[in-house]
């Protein structure tokens, strides 16, 4: 598979995963856990609802990493990272699904 096409591939994996929290693993940080329950589900839609993608923020157009903003909370970032099916080692290719366990990671900015 050519660099583009796996790009866009990867891209679209990572998209389903942030929109639906479906297809693989949602982590929250200890700041996001901590938080007043009525603010998750905001913070949860910002995530999945994140669609401000340009080449200064994805560079590899891959959708793997967002900020977002909420009122009274700051900046909140999410991350895609790619592991291999057990969690023990990086994903050998996150293109492919049947090899790859994502792991969406949603965290306050100062926790990064």
């Amino acid at each position: 598979m050519s660099t583009a096409p796996r790009f866009a591939t990867i891209a679209q994996l990572n998209d389903e995963l942030r929109r639906t929290f479906a297809t693989g693993d949602v982590m929250l940080t200890a700041g996001i856990r901590t938080l007043p329950p009525a603010q998750l589900p905001a913070v949860l839609a910002r995530v999945r609802h994140h669609n401000d993608f340009t080449p200064d923020n994805d560079p590899y157009g891959e959708r793997d990493f967002g900020a977002v903003a909420l009122e009274g909370l700051g900046r909140i970032f999410w991350k895609i990272d790619y592991y291999d099916p057990t969690l023990t080692f990086g994903s050998e290719d996150p293109a492919d699904p049947t090899r790859t366990r994502r792991v969406l990671t949603i965290m306050l900015a100062e926790e990064y």
